[in-house]
């Protein structure tokens, strides 16, 4: 009797020795792609080349980090991407062949923004801001400059403020094999409260700030025909939001550097009507 290769069956027998290849064959198979790859792979196409299942790739994924380990290569994950990297151990090594030096240095502002973004990523500038309590511009350049940090969108939130994560540069240079590897901080409960309320704070500022930046033509308007003190909530908002902020600050950074912040107060609308 002779068996017909009709689709059924073609599908069938496709599947069936994938499901049943032993694990050492896969981890071969997937060393050999990150290898040849020499760029970052995603699971989607891993997934395909293998013809797996997401969940096996993981256990695949996950033997294959584990033999890296006593290796001169480490398995990096960063989000739904993958790649070989050398074992940070054998840095002083790669850079004598490259050509590049092996330590760079950060100052501590520079150092205390990018524990930010790394813990708290995406963030925005601002937020960042609010939880160091001074100005982070250079300290996030820096960061930019040198590929540690790097823009990844934008918040859905008054202005669109640009959001900032680390990168796999950031991974490599500090050893880590994901993000999910970071130390963990053990922070209180009321540290975390105070940051999410000044996360929440930001926000409210921002759009208090957006309506008082109103068009010049209402500005004028507004200064003929009088003081026309802002509502309530919005009053209200704005406190709030300089009330947390100010907390936040207190709490984390010298007093000269929150008293500096809380020196400048924000525009009112007659100010702006006269400029």
């Amino acid at each position: 009797m002779q068996i017909v290769d009709t689709p059924e069956n073609s599908s069938h027998d496709n599947h069936a020795p994938q499901d049943h290849r032993p694990l050492e064959q896969l981890k071969s198979a997937l060393e050999s792609l990150l290898f040849v790859a020499g760029r970052p792979l995603e699971r989607a196409e891993l997934r395909r080349l293998l013809a797996v299942q997401d969940k096996q790739l993981d256990a695949v994924l996950a033997a294959l980090a584990s033999d890296c380990e006593q290796r001169g290569v480490r398995v990096q994950r960063t989000g739904d991407q993958v790649q070989l990297v050398s074992a940070p151990e054998n840095a002083q090594y790669i850079a004598a062949l490259l050509g590049i030096p092996t330590q760079v240095k950060l100052s501590t502002a520079t150092l205390e923004t990018l524990a930010v973004v790394a813990y708290r990523q995406p963030i925005t500038r601002s937020q960042i801001e609010i939880i160091r309590g001074v100005n982070s511009d250079h300290a996030l350049a820096s960061l930019v400059a040198h590929s540690l940090v790097s823009e990844v969108g934008r918040a859905a939130t008054v202005g669109r403020p640009a959001l900032f994560a680390t990168t796999p540069e950031f991974l490599q240079q500090f050893g880590l094999d994901s993000l999910e590897t970071l130390p963990q901080l053990g922070l209180s409960p009321d540290v975390l409260r105070n940051l999410e309320a000044a996360e929440a704070a930001t926000q409210a500022d921002q759009a208090v700030q957006a309506r008082q930046r109103a068009p010049k033509s209402q500005a004028n308007s507004l200064s003929s025909n009088g003081h026309t003190p802002p509502p309530a909530s919005d009053a209200a908002g704005a406190e709030n939001a300089h009330t947390v902020a100010s907390n936040v600050s207190t709490a984390n950074v010298p007093q000269d550097a929150a008293s500096e912040q809380d020196a400048t107060p924000d525009a009112t609308p007659d100010e702006e009507a006269r400029e």
